[in-house]
């Protein structure tokens, strides 16, 4: 008895592995091929037409299916941002005084050079700000609002300062 499927099923299986580690879905359409040329083995067909089973189904998955897999996954999955784009919104502590021309803050653990879009405003060392954008090596900051510490979970009721019950429109 022939065992040459066994050889395609373990292609397979390593393909889904490297599959596992890319998830890039070209793996696993090779690993589609490899299983659809097992089954050419056990069925008893020749050497040839195994590996003729496993190009044709490899390719039509490929050019049929992947294209499908890969919008469908990418829709399914947040983009996650990084590099230069996942430090717009975040918080740094600033470590050198920052002006509309130069400063320096810790972001994320990293000193990076800034500067104040307003000018004639200057951040003063230890205070927080928001990272606004970065201009290649320079991230241009703006101060943070606080919020109220008294309502840290913002309002919980109207405005003490407007009357209640709100006066109708037109009264």
């Amino acid at each position: 008895m022939d065992l040459g499927w066994l050889w395609w099923l373990g292609a397979a299986l390593v393909l889904g592995v490297v599959e596992m580690l890319t998830v890039d879905l070209l793996f696993l359409m090779l690993a589609g091929g490899a299983v659809a040329a097992a089954l050419a083995g056990a069925l008893g067909l020749p050497f040839v037409v195994q590996l003729l089973v496993a190009a044709v189904v490899a390719v039509l998955l490929l050019f049929g299916v992947r294209p499908w897999a890969l919008a469908k996954l990418k829709s399914s999955t947040p983009e996650a941002k990084t590099g230069v784009d996942a430090q717009i919104g975040r918080s740094a502590t600033v470590v050198s005084d920052v002006t509309d021309r130069a400063g320096r803050v810790k972001l994320h653990g990293e000193v990076w050079t800034a500067r104040i879009e307003q000018p004639g405003v200057m951040l003063p060392t230890g205070s927080t700000v928001t990272v606004l954008r970065i201009e290649g090596a320079t991230a241009i900051v703006g101060p943070q609002q606080v919020a109220d510490p008294s309502q840290p979970y913002g309002s919980t009721g109207p405005d003490p300062n407007q009357p209640y019950p709100p006066a109708a429109p037109g009264h």
